[in-house]
């Protein structure tokens, strides 16, 4: 541990691999070397089904363990910059915007990415983000992609 007082809380902030949420990232990592509180990056997954027919997809894929590398995969580079920011890194089965919601209830800020993947081009903020904004217990900075 630093020799930096970190609060129990820190900054969440929501992980998919999208644009803004890569810069939602960065933004995080930023402002946590700033303030001296730590990142919880997360990532929130569900098994893919197809419309109408249940789980028939895919058959022994761990879809945990996929997520859980892909988390990592994000993090390492994005964090390397910043060693003195202790990162923790949680991979959460469930709806996104609830996941987000829920790791944030004790946070200091929360931030997430203005869309992910899935999102309708040209939408000024995605259905997680605008949940977040909504719903969160903290405050949440909602990071664009540049495009």
């Amino acid at each position: 541990m630093s020799d930096r007082v970190r609060r129990q809380g820190g900054i969440v902030v929501g992980v998919d691999g999208s644009p803004s949420s890569r810069r939602a990232l960065d933004w995080a990592l930023r402002q946590a070397d700033a303030t001296g509180l730590k990142v919880v990056a997360v990532l929130a997954w569900r098994a893919p089904t197809g419309y109408g027919t249940g789980a028939l997809v895919a058959q022994g894929v761990d879809w945990a363990d996929e997520a859980r590398v892909s988390l990592e995969a994000i993090v390492a580079p994005a964090s390397a910059p910043w060693p003195q920011v202790p990162v923790e890194q949680r991979v959460l089965e469930g709806h996104p915007a609830e996941i987000l919601l829920a790791q944030a209830r004790s946070a200091d800020l929360l931030v997430v990415g203005s869309r992910g993947h899935g999102g309708f081009a040209g939408a000024l903020l995605g259905s997680v983000s605008n949940h977040c904004v909504h719903h969160a217990t903290c405050p949440v900075v909602v990071v664009h992609d540049r495009a």
